[in-house]
């Protein structure tokens, strides 16, 4: 923060330095101008006798005079324009360079706090049982949570593996015509079964509506929406997904009753590494990576993804496909 501040400091005098420099040369140019027409002005008198002629000479002169004060008054504003601007260009650069460095940073404490708690648990998961005097029960309970953890595990290397081959452009999406009714239902019933057991995630999908689709790429859409609705909804549990037909359109949705988005947010979620808050102090989990590869598979789709707010409190993600 320090060595940021120096150098708004040190560029802000730079600028300011440069500014008054040519203020005061263009201010020395107008003078000196002025003193060539005047200079110009006596020579005149003294050389020419007649007197219509000589009211002449000096209009001509004094017009002369003006022509010229406005082109160093309109070259040094173009000047000043372009100054303006190329400091607009070194800030915004700036600031990027920043963001993306805070970002980073970000980016960086999170993937480091999600690898290594996953791995703490299935550490001690396994480490109770080399315990001899264990249940079966517990036995089963454990090897349990010991699976969902490495799950988890793999879900964030996935994404993070996937993101970087987007970045790169190495994945090649292939669309082809689906049963996206029958796609979706086939990711809840594989990820989500116990969600949909308890009662937690409910869906109501129309059957049999098309669309073009990548089968390889489209699930992350619905695990990582669904993964952050249940991720955010600590306190009221409640995820609804849909999908149904307008005349032009599939409409697919994602609602839960979770602590919600805060407008400012709104527009920046969908950047990559983007989280709300500071990294250092907040509870929840992740990398700012899944609405990123959510947005960037979407829009390889065609397709448009909208975030609003659900009535009294939560989130709802609506998503727009050309139905066929």
């Amino acid at each position: 923060m320090k060595t940021k501040s120096r150098s708004i400091i040190i560029f802000s005098i730079l600028f300011g330095y440069v500014l008054l420099q040519f203020i005061w040369w263009e201010f020395l140019l107008v003078k000196q101008n002025d003193r060539i027409i005047i200079e110009k002005q006596k020579l005149i008198e003294i050389s020419i006798p007649d007197e219509d002629r000589l009211i002449k000479e000096i209009e001509e002169l004094h017009h002369r005079k003006k022509m010229q004060t406005i082109m160093i008054v309109s070259e040094g504003t173009v000047f000043l324009l372009l100054l303006l601007f190329g400091v607009y260009q070194v800030k915004q650069a700036h600031d990027k360079e920043n963001y993306l460095n805070t970002q980073q940073q970000n980016f960086f404490l999170s993937i480091t706090h999600e690898l290594k708690t996953p791995i703490a648990a299935t550490k001690l998961q396994l480490q109770t049982l080399q315990k001899q005097n264990i249940d079966r029960e517990t036995q089963q309970q454990l090897i349990a949570n010991a699976l969902m953890e490495t799950e988890r595990l793999n879900s964030l290397i996935d994404n993070v593996l996937f993101a970087s081959r987007l970045e790169s452009n190495e994945f090649s999406f292939k669309k082809e015509k689906q049963n996206l009714s029958s796609l979706i239902e086939n990711i809840l019933d594989r990820y989500y079964a116990k969600e949909l057991k308890s009662g937690i995630l409910k869906s109501t999908i129309e059957p049999y509506l098309l669309a073009e689709i990548d089968e390889t790429a489209f699930p992350s859409v619905i695990t990582n929406l669904i993964g952050n609705a249940l991720k955010y909804s600590k306190d009221e549990k409640e995820i609804n997904i849909s999908l149904s037909k307008t005349d032009r359109e599939i409409v697919l949705k994602v609602t839960d009753k979770g602590c919600g988005i805060e407008e400012k947010d709104k527009k920046n979620i969908f950047h990559k590494f983007y989280r709300a808050g500071n990294e250092e102090t907040r509870t929840s989990k992740g990398t700012g990576l899944g609405l990123y590869i959510v947005q960037y598979i979407l829009s390889k789709h065609k397709a448009s993804i909208h975030v609003g707010d659900n009535t009294p409190h939560g989130s709802i993600f609506e998503i727009k496909f050309d139905a066929i």
